[in-house]
């Protein structure tokens, strides 16, 4: 069984560690936070110790995975000095998204689990859902035929007005992670982005993506839309045909060239899938990294890895360059 700790336990935390004590192949043995009414509430809900120092907890404890759950500016300045503490004691980790929004940083985490050989995986959580998973199956068997496109949206309100890009940051880890995850890597981005009625900040933004193999790509997101159903849509499109998943978990529809006829999955409490909650998805992640951490699977083939993580930042930033730039911006 794999030792787990958490750093973080806010609400994203408390989720984490939920996770954890539901599976067999894991155990909650220890959560931390600077703020102690927050650590101990965790601690006596949880029924494990509190720790109000991530270095501390790592030198007693010794877990084999520390999950990083913190937030800070634009929900991701904290991340970056547990995670190093996590690595240098020798643990696997499961991170938040944004993996860091200071690239410089992020590429420092990434470069310190691979020195150390360890596993790094990111909560891109959208990518874990049974349906986007069978999409994915779809792809790799060329059910699709050759890819061309790829269009994506996601929209949500969120009135948070903490950093001019604060919208691009947090947000689109998930849409560019599911984009990356049907179509490869991406290669250029051209953004263009408006401030919404009453904002201060760039709340809604259009991207144009090309693909390293040719495919290219558009986005949509906002943060100027009351949440519905959906509140996100993917397409994937190629030679012999195309598929529609809504929300990720929702519905997803393969469109065959050249018939009329069409398979339709739907996400029912009476079907095989049953994720019908935000912490649904979480589940799945968290779940998929124990299985790969528990079964000894190569670092560099975790799923939603830190690397992964740290492709969609380099993208966001080059997006957001477009846009000050008003040009296409290569991704480097």
């Amino acid at each position: 069984m794999l030792r787990v700790a958490i750093v973080g336990m806010g609400p994203i935390g408390n989720l984490h560690a939920d996770c954890y004590q539901e599976f067999a192949l894991s155990e909650l043995v220890g959560v931390c936070d600077i703020n102690k009414e927050r650590a101990d509430a965790a601690s006596k809900r949880l029924g494990v110790p509190a720790f109000y120092d991530a270095g501390e907890m790592l030198a007693q404890l010794q877990p084999d995975i520390c999950g990083i759950t913190t937030g800070g500016y634009e929900y991701s300045s904290d991340h970056y000095e547990p995670t190093m503490q996590a690595f240098e004691a020798g643990c696997n980790v499961l991170g938040e998204k944004p993996i860091s929004n200071e690239i410089d940083k992020a590429e420092e985490m990434v470069a310190l689990a691979r020195k150390k050989g360890l596993r790094y995986g990111v909560n891109l959580n959208h990518r874990f859902t049974p349906l986007a998973r069978k999409a994915k199956n779809w792809v790799d068997e060329g059910r699709l035929g050759d890819l061309l496109f790829i269009n994506m949206a996601m929209w949500i309100k969120n009135p948070v007005e903490s950093s001019p890009w604060f919208h691009l940051k947090a947000l689109h880890p998930h849409t560019v992670d599911v984009m990356r995850y049907y179509c490869g890597d991406i290669t250029h981005v051209q953004c263009f982005a408006i401030k919404g009625p009453g904002r201060s900040i760039w709340s809604t933004a259009h991207f144009n993506m090309q693909f390293a193999n040719g495919v290219v790509g558009g986005l949509t997101g906002s943060y100027d839309i009351e949440r519905g159903h959906p509140m996100e849509r993917c397409e994937v499109a190629g030679t012999d045909g195309r598929f529609v998943l809504e929300d990720m978990f929702d519905q997803l529809t393969l469109y065959p060239a050249g018939s009329a006829e069409k398979t339709v999955i739907t996400n029912t409490a009476f079907g095989p899938f049953s994720e019908k909650t935000f912490a649904d998805t979480f589940r799945n992640r968290i779940q998929r990294f124990v299985e790969q951490v528990f079964q000894g699977v190569p670092p560099k083939q975790i799923d939603g890895s830190g690397a992964d993580a740290l492709a969609a930042q380099k993208i966001l930033a080059a997006a957001i360059e477009s846009v000050q730039e008003g040009t296409v911006v290569e991704v480097k």
